[in-house]
């Protein structure tokens, strides 16, 4: 199951990368766009891609400690380096820490000649 996007129908996509770049079961991390404060990642699984704002619903501050680790060390969740809040991959919903029952904040998506497109105004 996918998580339930935000972001605008309809509106202008920005591409955030190619499919074949973001390699099956794992996980990449992008900057905001320009003007933006928060960026973006995805986490792939087969065929399935999940975006995500990259910041906890607890605190606001962005899950990863390093660049593009976003995961559990068995890759079965997404964690937050701050607090090691637990969030699984495919609805983002917050399952062990400070924020359980909360979610991360999903981005549409679409993919289309081979790139992942979200909302031109996704990490504003």
């Amino acid at each position: 199951m996918m998580p339930a996007p935000s972001g605008g129908a309809g509106g202008k996509m920005r591409a955030l990368c190619r499919l074949a770049d973001l390699p099956d079961g794992a996980a990449r991390g992008f900057g905001p766009p320009e003007g933006g404060f928060t960026g973006l990642f995805a986490v792939r699984r087969g065929d399935a891609v999940a975006v995500y704002v990259n910041s906890c619903p607890h605190i606001g501050v962005p899950l990863d400690w390093a660049p593009d680790r976003f995961l559990t060390a068995d890759g079965a969740r997404i964690i937050c380096a701050t607090h090691g809040a637990e969030f699984e991959i495919g609805t983002g919903l917050c399952v062990r820490g400070p924020c359980i029952g909360e979610r991360l904040e999903a981005v549409m998506i679409q993919i289309k000649d081979g790139l992942i497109l979200v909302p031109e105004e996704a990490g504003l």
